[in-house]
């Protein structure tokens, strides 16, 4: 059984426009200790479905899924105080732009503190210890002097490193890590993303990488899944996506990577096309 079964997954926005289907019916499996990542480009529904497995968007998205099961639990039919003793503990994210993730109104300390206390039960010089320990565990080694800075004070990279000690404080099973190098330097990036790499093989966590990056699929991956316009066009073990992609779609994303470029010209989605505009499988 796998550790995280999603089938027939569909998130719809209701808007002035009219209602918005940001996820078609997509199918999503973890196990645990596996790396699975979910590529696309911007928009085509990526981020969107894993906050429906975290319960994170707003009122006006409609979530239906045939599955929606953790370790067996279904968590669309469960009651929120059962959920939300698994969110944030069991299932942790890493969201976007760790600067503006993080409260700019509290310190590192209260908010790395504020996870242990809801769900470790952690308070006071145990809750503070720990925190301590966390972050050195992510790489920030004068821990105790950076609980009390706030996020303004500190760099991209930093804020990123706090932000995975907030998700890998609870020893979660699951860790999804959404754009984890969005907005930093190479050099940062590659940092970031042996840190994760590193943390998911010592604590045996599976891991769920969303990313637009085809180079950190490459890098971190067991298994891909590829999404376009809110459709899952292609699922694949890392090695057989990249020698042999199935969908026009993965085509496009290999031969738009600069070193596929074929004279002075990247190719585009639109040179995958179909003549309606559409993207075949």
């Amino acid at each position: 059984m796998a550790m995280l079964e999603i089938k027939n997954l569909t998130v719809a926005f209701d808007t002035a426009a009219g209602l918005f289907k940001a996820v078609d019916g997509i199918d999503v499996s973890v196990d645990g200790r596996e790396v699975l990542a979910i590529v696309g480009e911007s928009g085509s529904g990526k981020s969107v479905a894993m906050l429906a497995v975290m319960g994170l968007l707003p009122a006006t998205a409609t979530v239906t899924a045939d599955v929606m099961n953790f370790e067996g639990k279904d968590l669309l039919a469960m009651p929120a105080n059962q959920k939300r003793a698994i969110i944030g503990k069991e299932i942790a994210m890493i969201f976007q732009e760790p600067i503006a993730s993080l409260n700019p109104c509290f310190t590192i300390g209260f908010q790395i503190e504020e996870v242990l206390n809801q769900h470790m039960g952690l308070r006071g010089n145990a809750a503070r210890q720990r925190a301590v320990e966390l972050l050195q565990m992510v790489g920030i080694t004068d821990g105790a002097e950076r609980l009390g800075a706030f996020p303004h004070q500190m760099s991209g990279g930093q804020c990123q490193r706090v932000m995975i000690a907030m998700a890998i404080a609870c020893d979660p099973k699951l860790l999804i890590a959404d754009e984890p190098t969005t907005a930093l330097d190479v050099t940062i990036q590659k940092q970031i993303l042996d840190l994760l790499v590193s943390l998911q093989d010592r604590y045996g966590m599976a891991l769920i990488m969303i990313t637009h990056d085809m180079g950190v699929v490459a890098e971190t991956a067991d298994r891909v899944i590829v999404q376009y316009k809110g459709n899952k066009m292609e699922e694949a073990d890392v090695l057989s996506l990249f020698e042999n992609p199935q969908s026009n779609y993965t085509r496009a994303l290999l031969s738009a990577l600069p070193e596929n470029a074929v004279g002075d010209r990247l190719p585009t989605v639109a040179d995958f096309e179909d003549t309606d505009g559409g993207m075949s499988r």
